[in-house]
């Protein structure tokens, strides 16, 4: 129930305002939509190790600058720095505030330093695309952590510790969302601006198993084996964006767009293996009422006509590097668009500055709607909160659309039903199958249906709790 009229009220104007705008149709004003991370514990007068330490904080921290700086929508938690889950589980490549860096920094992943410290070898291609789920659990997770022990290693305190108290404060932080979802909604009046994520299989591979190094030079010396591994990939891609979507298919599920694109690999290895294992991933989704939140980090000019193939209003393009201009006339003509305020004029700009790139970008982006103000990035602690303030301020003032202009409406195209996609070895969702569970039970009977969900549930969230931290 919301808190009060005012709430209800301010909630499903900005619903509305959101909808239509990213359904690159006309809504009442440019709809705001900032995603704080960092800037939102400065803002609420914490440390950035204090919101490390306590999701909770972190949560409200969130919901605060979104409610009183009067956004539309955001992000339900950006300031994803879980001291509690990584160091539960022990992991090697992950840097919290307060422990590894200052009390101030930001949660930071690294790479490891060398060929011998990879999470997986340039020889185990064919293992892994075997049966991802498998190499995760017997290989990957030992290699990613400093307590758990490695196939035939000692199973001694240290590893069944960390396995413990990884997966519960993993289980505590995921079975809070649900709680500040409501909380965002029914007490700030905001709209959750995502739902879901999904990574490139090349980017996942660079992020966590081979590092960017190393999965670049294999993209030369083994492309094969490389693009066998990201389509192994593909099916587990897509099942844990789905797992995490909004049901009501409002919110977006985001793709966190990286170093897919130039200058990180070339174009050989874009339109032989980043392409062709993500469009799957993408037309899957889309095929199942899915909007994508394409969040391009960096610049994506050199790949407009790969995602001008997708139907119209099936994507909102984030715009972080790259001439606005250029957008009006390719991805506007058939997605919404979003960001596109410099990162660097909201931490270093002047209120003038900010005004008047603001007075450039509406003019480019925001005829007939379909655009959503944003930062070009997720926003940390170096942002200043007085230009934010002037971006909402000239925005209210400025971005406000006559009711009586001849706007366009826009309808989302009917997505096409994708090819087959190959499941695997081992199928999306399962650890453990229950043919092979259930193959050790001496007296089975009664409601084996029962059983046999309660077992699948169980495995489920192995499953949940690896590939969930494989893609962070």
């Amino acid at each position: 129930m919301f808190a009060s009229q005012e709430i209800e009220n301010r909630y499903h104007a900005a619903f509305s305002r959101y909808a239509a705008a990213m359904d690159n149709n006309m809504p009442d004003r440019i709809p705001i939509r900032f995603f704080f991370e960092e800037i939102a514990a400065k803002y609420a007068g914490y440390t950035t190790q204090q919101t490390a330490c306590d999701y909770r904080l972190a949560f409200d921290a969130t919901r605060k600058m979104a409610m009183e700086l009067n956004v539309d929508a955001a992000m339900l938690n950006a300031i994803w720095s879980n001291y509690g889950v990584g160091k539960g589980a022990s992991w090697k490549y992950f840097a919290v505030p307060g422990v590894d860096v200052s009390p101030d920094s930001v949660c930071q992943f690294h790479e490891p330093a060398s060929e011998a410290d990879l999470c997986m070898k340039a020889d185990e291609y064919d293992e892994f695309a075997d049966d991802p789920t498998a190499f995760l659990l017997t290989k990957w997770f030992s290699r990613y952590t400093t307590r758990l022990s490695p196939p035939g290693g000692p199973v001694a305190f240290q590893h069944n510790a960390a396995l413990i108290s990884g997966a519960m404060a993993y289980a505590r932080y995921i079975g809070s969302f649900g709680e500040y979802a409501d909380k965002l909604k029914y007490e700030a009046g905001v709209v959750s601006a995502n739902a879901g994520m999904i990574k490139a299989p090349f980017d996942l591979l660079m992020d966590k198993l081979r590092g960017y190094q190393g999965s670049v030079m294999d993209a030369f010396t083994q492309p094969k084996k490389v693009l066998k591994a990201c389509e192994a990939l593909m099916p587990h891609i897509v099942k844990n964006a789905l797992g995490g979507a909004d049901a009501d298919r409002n919110a977006p599920i985001t793709i966190w767009a990286h170093r897919g694109t130039v200058p990180f690999i070339t174009p050989e290895m874009f339109d032989g293996i980043m392409w062709p294992t993500l469009k799957p991933v993408f037309e899957e989704i889309i095929a199942k009422g899915h909007r994508i939140l394409f969040y391009g980090e960096g610049n994506w000019e050199a790949h407009y006509d790969k995602l001008l193939e997708f139907p119209a209003g099936s994507i909102i393009y984030h715009l972080d590097k790259g001439d606005p201009l250029k957008l009006v006339n390719t991805i506007k003509r058939k997605f919404a668009v979003s960001g596109g305020l410099p990162y660097e004029l909201l931490a270093w700009g002047t209120k003038q500055e900010v005004e008047a790139y603001l007075a450039k970008l509406f003019s480019a982006l925001a005829p007939e709607g379909g655009y959503i103000l944003d930062s070009t990035a997720l926003m940390m602690q170096d942002i200043n909160v007085d230009n934010v303030k002037t971006a909402i301020a000239y925005t209210m003032e400025h971005g406000a659309y006559s009711r009586s202009s001849a706007a366009k409406h826009r309808e989302r195209e009917s997505p096409s039903n994708p090819a087959p996609m190959e499941m695997g070895k081992r199928p999306p969702g399962v650890c453990i199958p229950w043919e092979e569970e259930s193959r050790g039970y001496t007296h089975l009977s009664g409601d084996t249906a029962l059983v046999r969900n309660s077992w699948e549930e169980a495995d489920f969230w192995v499953y949940n709790y690896i590939w969930t931290t494989l893609l962070w």
